[in-house]
Order: structure tokens, then C-alpha cells, then sequence
């Protein structure tokens, strides 16, 4: 291939980008404007044209599936492996490098690593063995404190406590530090902040210097304190950093991400270059002008306009609704016009700020036999049935993991409960043991009731037959042999209905899912196989040929896009997010809407309710105060025949940080439903009083919603149903 067929595909922005001689890059790369292929185009030119060798170049990204695409195209641009070169997701990376160094990094051959649930009942026991008051001091909330100060890059010695509070969690911290040190076992956190510490080795930090010359980071704004600092290290006085990212799609610091990173990667990096990728290959121009209208509120961005060559477009419609049924009702018949249209279901999304809010949209695409699929459900190594056969197979690994133990020891039950467990810990604490330690004294010591004892010894022989297999069985046999001798597969097959049958059919996929032939042993296959399945869970990928609505909130949203895009709920009080508010985050939840707005090709539809219930009682809700700052040329508002208040003629009297106009009482529409309107309050013979919410049909055969106060929400004929109006 020559050198200018690298170039052929590529805008004058891009191509500067990925020519560029500078030691240090800076891509601000826009929604939709090519930034994958900027890095791969990058990495591929660098391959071509100097004498780099894949083994020195270090690519990171957010997920596997981008790493997995940034492989295969690369090798797809050159004609040729490259295998050598690193490329991964943060943990991943650092997770190599730990198998690679572990005596350096003082852990275990065989050390695993403890997904997020495993990693809360472990701080669970450490609040336990202190005796702290689980209500107080809540092993998730705790959870939170440790991880925060690992990607802050602080160990238990390092945090300055000064309030009792801080000092409780701090002892916490160390306990369950010890515990995990003893296990040998690595949570998250402990990826980074142990593969930092590693690279403190001057040695290893002078090697890996040496060979990765180059190093490209996808998603840069999205990095949290240690990986950027985990980034830094590799930075000697003749490696180069190309990071490619967009501050303005800095949506994660509830997770820890600092967008500063990004907004101080000039000052770290004097030398370092700036492009901006402003060409969006995505959107019509009369979305990118809503989103960069809007997004210019914010005060702390580095600054970029996305444009298009591509067509202006339709103007984004912007519905009022009297509540969230209403909204439901719309969106569903939205939904069915553009299926008319002649677009399929899964080029349809729709995006809102809260999980809680997709339950009415659910109800409704099921009332209306719409398929449609929540988007970033339940992962498959995060169902519970998957989750217990995987312990199993830890324990047989690792029988130090207290984690995995405690998850399986009475799964199925086997008659060990609550108080033998409870000597167990009690046993484990006082000679600082495992918990597997611990059973094999109080068997050997004969304390027991003869009933928890016989329990204890079949569990002891079950993982003991179990692991003979270890060298004689290959992993799909062992796993097989683990989910039917340990009762699983019979446990399963009692939970009658559906949902059993759907657990039966999850751990048989997961028996389809293992490696088979390899020149590895079963014991090297199998930790390989249980960390990544730890690695990769929370990523979620559709299967070929799903034709469904996509569901999902404005977080999930990220990265993707649809030809037909709705996002509901622009209210105050539900986006922006109250809680954020509250926190000072107010930028962020802007460019949560820029995000949502950029996922949206051709058409994109905005949706608020007037009443929404909520926390079990109805709010009336004033516009999201984003809507406000979209111009009304770009905006075609829809007229519902019910409460409405139009945007436009908000705006026209009032300054942007005015909002004393949202609080108007509403005024009742003047269009009737055969005699009757909605939000009128009437009276029902055998129901009560209740509220008109919603119809549908005309004339006769015309049946209308009704929400009453004692007999909920019904949905009632008129021709045979006899309302009185009470207003």
C-alpha cells in the first residue's frame, strides 16, 4: 500500500492528525467526526512510514470491543498481523502487566481478580470483623470511599483523617486491604493502582520506556486520576502521546473521570500540538446547531463547532405532555410512523436521564406489540446463575478465596446457614485464616452439630472430587461436571416457569462459551478464562439480527447512534438531574444532553411532561431549562390538545436565568373528548372520583384513561360508561 492510500479516506483535519511530526498530540475529536479512524489511521501510518515496530506502540481504550476494532482494522489498512502491539482497555493492559510481573508486584501466580459484588462482601466482612453497624456503615458506600481513594492513587497510610468518620473508613480500608492481601485476590481498583506502584521498579519503568515509543489514548476525557497518571509514566524524554478525546462528551464523573485530565493536558505537555476534529459525518446540520447552541452555555470546554457538508435536515419536533402517559402514548405513536416510514426497529432509540423512567415506555411498547430491548440490561457474567458456577470453578482454583466460598457454600442449599457460617468467620478472624482453612479445623476439631458437620463434609468431598478433574478433564467438561454434581442444574430446574428455564439455559451457554483446544493446561485456560470473564463483564453487545426499539439511558447512549433518536423527560427537577444540580454539576448534565442530541442522524425528538408522578405522588414539572437554550427556528413544537405551554412564547420576555415564567398555571385546552377533557376530575358509579388522563378512537367507540384515587388507572368505553364532571 503507498503512503498517500493511507490519506484517500481522510478530511484535512484528520489527515493533519494523523501525519503529524509533533512529539505530543492533542486530537479534540468532535460526535461523529471520525476519531476511530483518526487512531487507526494514525497507528497504521506510523507503521508504514517510520521504522516502527508494533511492539512499541501502546494503544488503550474504554472497552474491549474498541480494542478488538482498532486490531482488526489496523491489520485490515496494512495487510499484516499485528499481534505484538498492545492494545486494551486500562485494566486489561494492566492486568498483563501484572500476570507478567507478579512476584515484582508481590502477588500470587494465580491471583483473581474480585468483580464488583464479590468486592462488597469482602468489605462487608471487614466492616463485620471490626463490628462497625452495617446501617451506618454500608458495605457499597464503603465500597465507594475504597475505590475512590485507589483511582485517587492512595493507600490507607496515605489519607489524612482528621474526623472520626474518615478515620472509621480509613480502618476499614486497611482491614479489608489485609483480607485481600491474604486471598490473594485484586479488586478493580487495585489494577491500576498496583500496576502504578509496579512501574515505580526503575528497572521495569525504564524497560517498558524503552519499548513503547508511542502511546495513543482513545476517550481521554474520560480518564480518572490514576490512569492518567498511570499514562504519565510511560512519557520519558523521547516517547510520544497522542490522546484523542472531546470535553465536551465528559459525562462519567459520577465514576470518577476528571475532565480536567483533558483540560490540562496542554500545561503537562507544553510541546503538545492541538487539533480539532470539527467535520461531524453523523448528524444533519439542524441537530449539530442545536447541540452547539447548547452546549456553548457551558463555560469550561476548550472550545470546537461541529459542522456537516451533508444536509440540513428536518427541524427537531419538541412535544408537551400532559404527564408521562401521555409522553408514552406519543412516543409509541411516533414510533410506528417512522416503522411506516420505512425505518427498522433498531435504527430507533430512546434515551432518558433516569433507569426509573422506561418502566411506562415499557408498558406501553408491550400494550402496543412493539419488540423492543433495554439496552445495558443484565450482563451475562453478572446473572446470578453464572456467577454461582464461576465461584465454584474459583474455589477449585483458589481455595484462599473466601469471596467465592461464601457466594457457593449453601448454594444449593445444603443445610449450611447463617450460624455455621458465622463460627467459620468467627474461626478465619481469630488465626487469620480463609474461610476454607477455617472449615477444615472446625471439621477436624468435631464441634459442630452432627447435622451442620455432615453438611460441611459433602461440601469439603464436592470440591475435592471436583478438583481432581482439574488435570484430567478439559474446561467445558469440568464446567459441566461442576453444574451438575454441585446441584445446580437440579436446583434450577425447581425454579418451575420461564425464569428457571431461562438460568438452566444460561449456564448451558456458558459450558458453549469456553475454550476447547489448546496447548495450555486446564488450571491456565481456566484463570485466564475466569479473569476475563471479570474483564469484560459490563460490556454489552446486542445479538446479529435483533430488530427491536432500543431503550436506554442518556449514559448508556454513549458511543452509539440512530437514524431516529427521542429523548424524554426535559424537565427541571428530572434533567438536569436534581441531585446533580445539588453538586455543582450542571456542565456535566449539559453535555449529557449534547450527547444525547449527537447520537440523533436524521431525526430527533424532544419530550417533557407537565404532571409527572413521581416518588409515588404528581409533580408538575417546568420545562428543562436546556430546551430553552435550543433556538425556536431549529424547533418544531407540537401542539397537544390537552395542558400546553409553548416554549417559544417563554422565551421571547424572559433573560436565560429567569424562570419565573415556568411556574404559569397551565390553562386548560379547549379541544373536548365527547363532552369530557383532560386533567378534568369526574366522578364514576362504582370507581369514585378520578382524573381524565388520557384517549384514544373517536365517537363511539372512543375509551378514555382515568386515574382514580382508590381504584388506580383504568381505561373506560364512553358509550358504555356514565361520568359526571366535577370540574
Amino acid at each position: 500500500m503507498e503512503k498517500d492510500d493511507f490519506l484517500d479516506a481522510l478530511n484535512p483535519a484528520q489527515r493533519e492528525a494523523v501525519c503529524a511530526t509533533q512529539q505530543h498530540l492533542l486530537v479534540l475529536a468532535g460526535a461523529g467526526s471520525g476519531k476511530t479512524r483518526v487512531l487507526v489511521h494514525r497507528i497504521a501510518w506510523l507503521l508504514k512510514t517510520t521504522p516502527l515496530h508494533p511492539y512499541n506502540i501502546l494503544a488503550v481504550t474504554f472497552t474491549n470491543k474498541a480494542a478488538n476494532e482498532i486490531r482488526k482494522r489496523i491489520e485490515n489498512l496494512l495487510k499484516a498481523s499485528v499481534q505484538s502491539m498492545w492494545v486494551g482497555t486500562f485494566h486489561s493492559l494492566a492486568h498483563r502487566l501484572l500476570r507478567l510481573h507478579w512476584q515484582e508486584a508481590q502477588l500470587p501466580q494465580n491471583f483473581q481478580i474480585l468483580d464488583a459484588d464479590d468486592q462488597v462482601r469482602l468489605v462487608r466482612r471487614s466492616i463485620q470483623s471490626l463490628q462497625l453497624d452495617e446501617e451506618r456503615w454500608t458495605p457499597r458506600s464503603v465500597t465507594n470511599f475504597i475505590n475512590g481513594k485507589k483511582e485517587s492513587g492512595l493507600r490507607p497510610n496515605q489519607i489524612q483523617a482528621h474526623d472520626p468518620h474518615t478515620k472509621t473508613l480509613k480502618q476499614v480500608y486497611e482491614t479489608y486491604e489485609t483480607l485481600r492481601k491474604q486471598r490473594g485476590l485484586v479488586d478493580f481498583s487495585e489494577l491500576l493502582l498496583a500496576c502504578v506502584e509496579l512501574l515505580k521498579n526503575p528497572n521495569l519503568l525504564s524497560h517498558y520506556q524503552s519499548r513503547f515509543t508511542h502511546v495513543l489514548v482513545d476517550e481521554f476525557q474520560d480518564t480518572n486520576t490514576i490512569q492518567y497518571h498511570w499514562i504519565q509514566q510511560f512519557m520519558g524524554a523521547q516517547n510520544s502521546l497522542m490522546t484523542v478525546g472531546d470535553d465536551d462528551q465528559s459525562i462519567y464523573g459520577w465514576r470518577g473521570a476528571k475532565v480536567e485530565n483533558i483540560q490540562r493536558f496542554s500545561q503537562d505537555f507544553p510541546s503538545a500540538h492541538t487539533i480539532r476534529l470539527e467535520q461531524n459525518y453523523r448528524s444533519t446540520s439542524t441537530i449539530l446547531s442545536a447541540a452547539n447552541t447548547l452546549i456553548a452555555n457551558n463555560d469550561q470546554r476548550l472550545g470546537k463547532n461541529l459542522w456537516t457538508a451533508g444536509e440540513s435536515g428536518e427541524k427537531i419536533s419538541l412535544y408537551a405532555a400532559f404527564n408521562e402517559l401521555d409522553e408514552a402514548n406519543f412516543v409509541i405513536e411516533k414510533i410506528k410512523q417512522n416503522l411506516r416510514a420505512g425505518y427498522d426497529r433498531k435504527q430507533i432509540a430512546v434515551l432518558y436521564r433516569s433507569n426509573a423512567q422506561s418502566r411506562v415506555l415499557e408498558e406501553n411498547l408491550i400494550q402496543a406489540a412493539v419488540p423492543y430491548r433495554v439496552y445495558g440490561g443484565l450482563r451475562f457474567f453478572e446473572r446470578a446463575e453464572i456467577k454461582d458456577a464461576l465461584s465454584y470453578l474459583r474455589l477449585l482454583l483458589n481455595r484462599n478465596d473466601d469471596t467465592a466460598f461464601e457466594r457457593i457454600i449453601n448454594v444449593p442449599t445444603r443445610g449450611i446457614g447463617e450460624q455455621t457460617l458465622g463460627i467459620l468467620r468467627d474461626q478465619a478472624k481469630l488465626n487469620q485464616i480463609s474461610l476454607w482453612q477455617a472449615m477444615l479445623s472446625t471439621l477436624k476439631s468435631q464441634s459442630l452439630t452432627t447435622r451442620a458437620q455432615t453438611a460441611l463434609e459433602r461440601f469439603h468431598l464436592l470440591i475435592e472430587s471436583l478438583t481432581e478433574l482439574l488435570n484430567s478433564r478439559s474446561l467445558p467438561e469440568l464446567t459441566s461436571a461442576v453444574i451438575h454434581q454441585s446441584g445446580l442444574i437440579e436446583h434450577y430446574q425447581k425454579e418451575k416457569g420461564e425464569k428457571g428455564q431461562a438460568r438452566i439455559e444460561n449456564l448451558e451457554e456458558l459450558i458453549n462459551a469456553l475454550p476447547v483446544a489448546s496447548n495450555e493446561t486446564t488450571v491456565q485456560i481456566l484463570t485466564d478464562f475466569l479473569s476475563n470473564a471479570v474483564l469484560e463483564s459490563g460490556e454489552y453487545e446486542a445479538k446479529a439480527g435483533d430488530d427491536c426499539i432500543q431503550l436506554m439511558t442518556l449514559h448508556a447512549a454513549k458511543g452509539l447512534e440512530f437514524p431516529v433518536v427521542f429523548i424524554c423527560g426535559l424537565e427541571e427537577g428530572l434533567f438536569p438531574h436534581p441531585m446533580s444540580l445539588n453538586e455543582g454539576n450542571l456542565e456535566e448534565e449539559r453535555r449529557l444532553c449534547y450527547v444525547g442530541m449527537t447520537r440523533a442522524m436524521k431525526k430527533l425528538i424532544l419530550t417533557y411532561s407537565e404532571i409527572r408522578r413521581m416518588h409515588g405522588q404528581e409533580h408538575h414539572h417546568s420545562p428543562s431549562r436546556f430546551l430553552r437554550e435550543i433556538p425556536t427556528d431549529l424547533l418544531d413544537e407540537v401542539r397537544p390538545a390537552k395542558f400546553t405551554f409553548p416554549i417559544s412564547m417563554q422565551k421571547t420576555e424572559h433573560s436565560k436565568n429567569n424562570f419565573s415564567h415556568f411556574n404559569k398555571k397551565p390553562e386548560v385546552a379547549a379541544v373536548k373528548i365527547a363532552g369530557f377533557h383532560i386533567g378534568q376530575t369526574v366522578r364514576h358509579a362504582k370507581f369514585g372520583e378520578g382524573v381524565i388522563l388520557n384517549y384514544e378512537g373517536q365517537g363511539p367507540q372512543t375509551r378514555i384513561q382515568i386515574r382514580f384515587k382508590k381504584e388506580g388507572i383504568k381505561w373506560l368505553s364512553l358509550e358504555f360508561t356514565q361520568l359526571i364532571a366535577l370540574t
